[in-house]
């Protein structure tokens, strides 16, 4: 006789298996076999739980089953709480390191080795050389400065007070660009970062000043051009295949063929860091002979030259020193003020005010605002001149000056192209990118150049550029034509560019004035530019 068990009528795997609470009365070794069940139940297998009552099953699509519930839920969590993309690896925040660590790392950095030249001090790379890093420099590195023009010594053996002595070091981090072999290591990739950085701006500043010089009649809508079509992204392998340097920009490839995604990012990243690097150890003059001699630029060429606009009639007179005659890159970079010199940069600033700003002294805004304006930026600043009538010239000039700052090209640009303070914003904004730049490198000693391309490009934004100006309440002082008086004055999108022009128009004057410590005391001092918008950078 074939004996039957309850657990035998439903062939189940052992995990559906649910028990009575009423327990059979045959002994527990009997072994039960299902003819249809490919899983034999185990003798050795545990009972995790015993079911209270009769065995109960719910389909699975009943209204109240609890597989539907479970799943209407996971799908329910699915759309309200979406799962976000992780960021990647390198993108997390690593913990910080302790203070004996960061100093021993700091202290042991080239970048503290130059306490005469922070500035070049914090462009240096954050951990020394190593012998990868000279391999490269005895490679490659005469071929380097001989297609620049520089003599074949190592710069080490200069002395200590001469910025030259780190050339070699920079020259080298200036043709590390980011998709090559060398930059797997931090400190030669970071160093690059931050030469290109600084280099951008260097390269923008040399060329407004050379062509508000060398064209001081014109706009700088077509000055931008030219600089465009000079040192434009699309332009620039052919600047570096002409001072033959190609082949150690790709020393692996031929650029030639090379597709222009491939070839115009690093050529762009090495072109600006190795104008940062020239910048850093030699000055501005050396950039010019760098651009025009070694690379051979021509601001003459037909490529060069900006498409055909209606210009306006300038019937007024310009200084002597470019009436009739185009300055030479030599020129611009040989020219050294004189002794008793009103400004710092005087040649640049006849450039950029015409002579003919004289007729206005004795108006109206003369009297009524010129004294609110500069007490609010704190001038004349003290100086020690020799003779009290410079003093009392420079003051004048600096009125003048100050009141074309304020002149909105809506006033007298139809009559006269060049009584607005476009000249004065064109040369303003390339100082203050300069200037901002160089603080950032050496206020973050550790940080890559993206970075802080980013916080530069969020601290310098033309929104804010405005607000410093209407802070000190200087943007009602702003001389506007009648047929936009009203319309400047009721409408805010109107008047924020105007106020940001001005703005940079003033960091212009201080700079052809004062020099560019003035510009420093402008930004960080009256104006106040890291302590508004470090905390907006931080906060987006």
């Amino acid at each position: 006789m074939e004996l039957y068990s309850p657990l035998t009528q439903l062939p189940k795997p052992p995990s559906d298996l649910s028990f009575s609470s009423s327990l059979s009365p045959f002994s527990h070794k009997t072994h039960l076999r299902s003819p249809i069940s490919r899983h034999p139940i185990s003798p050795f297998r545990r009972i995790s739980a015993v079911a209270v009552g009769p065995p109960q099953e719910t389909p699975q699509n009943a209204p109240n089953s609890p597989q539907r519930l479970l799943k209407e839920l996971e799908e329910r969590k699915k759309v309200a709480f979406p799962k976000k993309k992780l960021p990647s690896k390198r993108f997390i925040l690593r913990p910080p390191l302790d203070d004996a660590k960061l100093a021993e790392r700091f202290l042991n950095s080239p970048q503290l080795s130059l306490k005469s030249f922070p500035l070049l001090s914090s462009c240096l790379p954050s951990a020394r050389f190593n012998n990868a890093d000279r391999t490269w420099m005895d490679e490659y590195l005469l071929e380097a400065k001989q297609a620049l023009g520089y003599p074949l010594e190592p710069s080490d053996r200069l002395g200590d007070d001469n910025p030259g002595k780190q050339f070699d070091a920079l020259l080298y981090l200036a043709f590390q660009y980011p998709s090559c072999e060398r930059t797997n290591t931090r400190h030669v990739r970071s160093g690059h970062s931050r030469l290109w950085f600084l280099g951008q701006y260097v390269l923008e500043l040399a060329f407004a000043e050379f062509f508000l010089q060398r064209y001081p009649r014109e706009s700088p809508a077509p000055m931008r051009e030219r600089v465009y079509e000079l040192i434009g992204k699309r332009y620039l392998p052919k600047w570096i295949k002409a001072a033959s340097l190609q082949n150690l920009v790709f020393p692996f490839d031929e650029m030639d063929r090379m597709p222009r995604k491939d070839r115009e990012p690093p050529v762009k990243s090495v072109f600006w860091a190795l104008f940062g690097a020239i910048y850093l150890c030699f000055g501005m003059p050396e950039v010019y002979r760098v651009l025009f001699e070694a690379f051979g630029m021509d601001p003459e060429d037909e490529s060069c030259q900006p498409k055909l606009r209606r210009q306006l009639e300038d019937v007024d007179y310009v200084s002597v020193e470019f009436e009739g005659k185009q300055l030479s890159w030599q020129e611009v970079a040989a020219y050294k003020p004189p002794q008793d010199a009103l400004f710092a940069h005087p040649r640049l600033f006849r450039a950029c005010v015409p002579p003919g700003m004289h007729r206005f002294r004795g108006n109206i805004w003369d009297y009524d605002s010129r004294v609110h304006v500069m007490r609010a930026l704190g001038y004349p600043l003290p100086m020690t001149d020799r003779i009290p009538e410079i003093t009392e010239a420079r003051s004048v000039e600096l009125g003048l000056g100050l009141q074309l700052c304020f002149l909105h090209p809506s006033k007298y640009k139809f009559e006269h192209p060049r009584f607005c303070f476009e000249r004065l914003e064109y040369v303003g904004q390339k100082i203050q990118d300069l200037v901002m730049a160089e603080r950032l490198l050496m206020k973050h000693l550790d940080a890559p150049g993206r970075w802080l391309q980013e916080k530069h490009r969020r601290l310098l934004m033309n929104k804010f550029c405005g607000r410093y100006l209407r802070d000190k309440y200087l943007h009602k002082f702003i001389i506007y034509g009648e047929q936009v008086q009203d319309s400047y004055e009721h409408n805010r999108r109107l008047r924020n560019p105007a106020t940001t022009a001005v703005n940079q128009a003033i960091h212009g004057l201080a700079y052809t004035v004062y020099g560019k410590p003035d510009v420093r005391r402008l930004m960080f001092e009256m104006q106040g530019v890291p302590l508004i918008l470090t905390m907006h950078f931080e906060k987006t």
